[in-house]
């Protein structure tokens, strides 16, 4: 069974940074794309970065030159490096992968900018 696992998130002041982590198991397979979402109560879930099998990578125009996505040369591992973080960026943040044509997802990191 496939899981994702986040971490790193936390609280942290603005202008600050912070890594996030998704731990993915439960595949021989790489993932063919994994990504990260995030949302706050009452709104639809939205797209901050993703990264493809191939490599290229797509961000939100909130987030570009301030994130960046990776991963592990496995493919089964993705980082959000989140630099000069603004109190906007506060949300529950949320991995996804995609794996022989099925979409998985973390339980979400909550990851909060303030002073």
């Amino acid at each position: 069974q496939v899981q994702l696992v986040e971490s790193g998130g936390g609280l942290v002041q603005p202008g600050g940074s912070l890594r996030l982590s998704c731990a993915g198991s439960g595949t021989i397979f790489g993932f063919s794309r994994m990504g990260w979402y995030r949302q706050a109560p009452g709104k639809q879930r939205e797209l901050v970065a993703q990264i493809f099998r191939v490599g290229s990578t797509n961000y939100a125009d909130s987030v570009k030159g301030r994130f960046t996505i990776s991963r592990d040369s496995a493919k089964t591992t993705a980082y959000l490096q989140m630099n000069s973080l603004k109190p906007e960026d506060t949300d529950v943040y949320y991995c996804d992968a995609v794996v022989l044509g099925a979409d998985y997802w973390g339980q979400g990191t909550q990851v909060t900018v303030s002073s």
